[in-house]
């Protein structure tokens, strides 16, 4: 017979886990002996063996004393390992992205955007309209999942119109004007025209409501007082607020 701090031992549990289990229901109390200790037997170490492996399989103690046998058990134990390996899937991904992260590699946008960015280079955009475009897609895809893709697709395709494209240029080599340089008004015209014949009355938008237009509007103008002037003009002459 054994005292409850040397069933502890052997079993690996505390005494304290084993009072928890006695006051749960899970585990009878044994009798005690003459002294008033509680004694307990091979059966008891083998009842408890049970049930600290369901508790270390994620079975709530609530649910271990009714789930001691018959299908129930086999049910909940299945579902168990398919949440441990739904659990395990996701640690592997996170590793994975860790990885990825500690070599340089990592990105929260789809590879197609990953794709599309990296050719912005070779069209003539600089480094500095990459990097913003970068960081705006990660918000925009972040925050809208839903209407990214059909946003991304939009913007994605302007570049594949030769005169479309070079409106673009225009907008990214107007960086470092003055704000007041005529440059600046003649882009704004080209790209009012080109707005108006491309979306008509319906132009695009996020959900109703949503900060996220601003913020990326913002970030824009924040970078360079000739942007800042060209999206005042522009949304005068669109009437966007």
């Amino acid at each position: 017979m054994l005292t409850i701090g040397q069933l502890a031992g052997y079993v690996g549990v505390t005494a304290k886990t084993i009072r928890v289990y006695h006051a749960k229901g899970l585990l009878p109390e044994p009798p005690r002996d003459a002294s008033g200790y509680r004694r307990y037997s091979a059966a008891d170490a083998v009842e408890l063996i049970k049930i600290r492996t369901l508790a270390e399989a994620g079975v709530p103690l609530a649910r271990i004393r009714e789930l001691r046998s018959g299908d129930a058990l086999r049910d909940a134990l299945r579902q168990i390992d398919d949440d441990l390996s739904a659990r395990i899937d996701g640690l592997r991904a996170t590793q994975e992205r860790l990885r990825q992260l500690a070599d340089g590699h990592l990105s929260a946008l789809p590879a197609d955007v990953v794709d599309h960015l990296s050719r912005l280079p070779g069209l003539g955009f600089s480094e500095r309209w990459v990097a913003l475009q970068n960081d705006l897609w990660l918000l925009v895809f972040a925050t809208h999942p839903s209407t990214a893709r059909a946003s991304f697709q939009d913007q994605a395709a302007i570049l594949t119109d030769p005169a479309l494209l070079e409106v673009v240029l225009e907008y990214d080599r107007l960086h470092d004007l003055d704000p007041h340089d005529p440059r600046v008004d003649a882009l704004a015209e080209k790209l009012v025209s080109a707005t108006r014949a491309r979306y008509g009355a319906d132009m695009p938008a996020y959900d109703r409501g949503s900060a996220i237009p601003a913020l990326v509007q913002g970030a824009v103008n924040a970078s360079s007082p000739a942007w800042r002037r060209l999206d005042t003009l522009l949304r005068k002459r669109l009437g966007v607020s």
